[in-house]
């Protein structure tokens, strides 16, 4: 017959029983091989082992509970289940001997913490109040997906944890045809220090299909439950055509609990050593990271990389203001525009030097950015680039207004300037200084009518101020401008939509004719005016309905024009879908504000679409183009197709976008692109890539290697080539990289 009882009968014995659960759950508290093996510093996820609060009772459930008050031992058999605060106890029999004060646990014992921690074990005995004991054959199944095996567990001393043979993995579903991990961690002893938070590991091994990869004699590191502590990380290899082959060996230092120093020296074969020291603190409100490369070249390179000391130093903060503003920076300082491709560590064109603060509230938003752009490469003069002081921006939105709709209130202005007039847009205006504030003030409002019609009346009322300095302007008889003029542009519009709806036998299909018409004030003579905002111009499908279709807010469309179009959307039964548009542009009165390549320049615009077709879940066809409006060519491009089935995926796009030197696209680009995977067996796959630009007959990228993936390991061996398109610049790589679920990951990075 079952019963239930607290153990207030048995004096000490809820107390003394709290403690078995407490040595149950800090058996959890097996090694973190991460250090060991010097991939990184990845601890498990340690378990919770603090008491539950003072005066909680054990509360003993089982089949059968007996206590004999002469030899003062108590049994429980059967289904056994001890509950003790947060933790659970559960075995077949359970034997408490008070006068010894030994306890002894029996038959499929699992102990559930509250982390989600499960510890299976086959027998438990404890003596000496607890503090010393021993247990068979256990199992720990972490939180984080590990498993801990261990025959035997001594504990001593009340905070010593010996585990003799230990095995560690996280590959519970990935395993070998023969039934092994497909990685694990073996030591022959593992003694645990609770006190110290020390682990010592000795022989330990790590395994990967049940041979050894890697040895040691002897290692000793911090417990899971340390998450910094000061030591060597994982190492790596490197290699560039600067300074040849690198050995990093990094070794991280925690000053404080919020401070650290993070050390990443090279050594190199053929320059002095690159130093990288990264400091980092975290704050109450945020935190900031600044990182500085630097190296003492012994072969000197080819100009400009020809300087004896090179170096740079990166920051980036981010700290927060109370609930609605944040405020931070990011910077890049180099000491040549070379130094960070050069030597890996940077592979941008362009750096981004931003001081910015941003508040956001209710349905109001603000930005406030000091930008600076800087070059990464040589082909680029950085005398081009502009600084903005400041740039500035915001928004405020109001629903449910009088008038029904929704009332959109901006602004946006920048103060920018630059050293030289020359930029690489050669018929784009940008001169030495311009200074721009806008306000903005926009209404809309949906209408639904009975037959399914949305109609949307929108208004916008903009005005901009606006003070040049040295804008190449053709028409002046200096060729170049400095101005201060200020503007105001109206515009007012309707959107109006009619979907009709179909069911058929075989899916449902939706088609929808689209018109706009939209009044604008003329944009007027912009050559005295520097773009430095709105330079591209992506007319397609998804921007025909736009009342505005330039980018930025230098730039204005004007006059009067109606859009036409229309959308259809196919949904069959059976999973597949079509979605397709097509339309196009009219302007009817009033100044173009658009030039040639646009797209808009005529009075008929081009025709613009574009199709998704989805026959199953294994195909996707997507194509969308922009063609002159009497088929007389084909202005813009691109198609792509996705295919999976089995074993095999595979990826191809096509792109041929025409010359559009008047909106920042000096050079035509044609080029294809196709990446393909086929998987093997037990979790091995081949896959490759290659883009070919059609222009410059160049193979500007290839890819091609062979990668393991499962749950709980990655390994990838890879060829990867670059070629630029312009300068012919080659890279060639082969890199190397092997991923420990929660042990780390390294790698070899090799040019040539």
């Amino acid at each position: 017959m079952k019963r239930q009882a607290h153990c207030r009968s048995l004096g000490e014995e809820g107390l003394r029983l709290s403690r078995l659960l407490l040595f149950c759950s800090l058996c959890l508290l097996v090694f973190s091989f991460g250090p060991a093996l010097a991939i990184e510093n990845k601890p498990l996820i340690a378990p919770i082992t603090s008491d539950p609060p003072k005066g909680t009772h054990v509360v003993v459930d089982a089949d059968q509970f007996t206590y004999d008050t002469i030899t003062q031992i108590g049994i429980a058999t059967g289904k056994v289940n001890l509950v003790y605060g947060p933790y659970t106890l559960t075995a077949t029999k359970v034997v408490y001997k008070q006068k010894t004060g030994e306890f002894d646990a029996n038959g499929s014992i699992v102990l559930r913490e509250p982390n989600g921690n499960v510890l299976n074990a086959d027998s438990m005995v404890m003596h000496n109040a607890f503090r010393d004991g021993f247990a068979k054959h256990i199992q720990a199944l972490l939180n984080n997906d590990g498993v801990i095996t261990s025959p035997f567990v001594r504990r001593v001393h009340g905070n010593i944890f010996i585990y003799e043979k230990a095995h560690y993995t996280t590959c519970r579903d990935c395993k070998t045809r023969d039934g092994h991990p497909v990685w694990e961690v073996v030591t022959d002893q593992t003694t645990h220090d609770t006190k110290a938070h020390n682990l010592t590991h000795i022989n330990p091994r790590l395994k990967i299909g049940n041979v050894t990869v890697f040895g040691l004699p002897y290692w000793k590191m911090p417990d899971p439950s340390v998450t910094r502590r000061s030591g060597f990380l994982a190492f790596d290899v490197r290699s560039q055509p600067a300074y040849g082959f690198g050995l990093v060996t990094p070794y991280f230092w925690a000053i404080t609990p919020s401070t650290d120093l993070t050390f990443r020296p090279v050594i190199t074969s053929k320059q002095g050593p690159v130093a990288d020291v990264e400091f980092r603190q975290a704050t109450e409100n945020g935190g900031y990271n600044i990182r500085g490369y630097g190296v003492h070249q012994f072969t000197k390179l080819a100009a400009p990389e020809d300087q004896e000391w090179r170096g740079e130093i990166d920051s980036h903060g981010a700290f927060a203001a109370g609930p609605d503003w944040h405020y931070g920076w990011d910077g890049t300082f180099a000491s040549d525009r070379l130094f960070p491709y050069s030597y890996g560590y940077d592979d941008r064109d362009y750096t981004v030097n931003d001081v910015y603060a941003t508040g956001l509230w209710d349905q109001t938003y603000v930005s406030a950015q000091v930008l600076n752009f800087g070059s990464l490469r040589s082909a680029i003069d950085p005398d081009q680039l502009p600084y903005a002081m400041p740039f500035v921006r915001g928004e405020t939105i109001v629903r449910d207004t009088p008038i029904g709709g929704q009332f959109e209130f901006s602004w946006n202005a920048y103060s920018l300037h630059r050293d030289k007039t020359a930029t690489p847009f050669t018929t784009v205006n940008q001169g030495l200084d311009q200074t721009r504030s806008t306000g903005q003030m926009n209404w809309h409002n949906q209408i639904y009518g009975d037959s399914g019609t949305v109609i949307t009346p929108f208004a916008n009322l903009r005005s901009d101020i606006l003070v040049t300095n040295n804008v190449p302007d053709p028409s002046s008889g200096t060729g170049y401008s400095s101005e201060t003029a200020a503007r105001v542009l109206p515009e007012v519009g309707l959107d109006a939509r009619w979907p009709f709806v179909a069911q058929t036998s075989w899916g449902q299909s939706v088609i929808s004719p689209v018109l706009q018409v939209v009044a604008s004030a003329n944009e007027g003579n912009t050559n005295a005016f520097g773009n430095e905002d709105s330079i591209t111009l992506n007319y397609d499908h998804t921007s025909l309905f736009l009342a505005n279709r330039f980018t930025g807010l230098d730039r204005y469309e004007g006059g009067t024009h109606a859009d036409i179009g229309v959308t259809y959307s196919l949904f069959a039964k059976n999973g597949g879908f079509i979605r397709a548009s097509a339309g196009q542009s009219i302007h009817i009165a009033g100044q173009n504000s658009f030039v040639d390549g646009s797209g808009l320049a005529d009075n008929e615009s081009d025709l613009v679409g574009a199709i998704i077709l989805q026959p199953w879940s294994a195909l996707s066809l997507s194509y969308e183009g922009r063609v002159k409006e009497d088929f007389s060519a084909i202005n813009r491009q691109e198609f792509v197709a996705s295919l999976s089935f089995d074993r095999f995926t595979n990826n191809i796009s096509y792109l041929d976008f025409r010359a559009e030197p008047n909106y920042g696209r000096n050079f035509r680009e044609q080029w294809v692109s196709d990446d393909a995977r086929f998987a093997l067996s037990d979790g091995w796959s081949l896959f490759g890539g290659l883009t070919y630009d059609f222009t410059t007959s160049v193979m500007t990228r290839k890819t091609a290697g062979i990668e393991f993936d499962c749950k709980c390991m990655n390994f990838k061996l890879y060829y990867s080539g670059y070629q630029d398109s312009i300068t012919k610049v080659i890279d060639n790589r082969v890199l190397l990289s092997i991923e420990f679920a929660t042990l780390g990951k390294t790698g070899v990075n090799a040019a040539f």
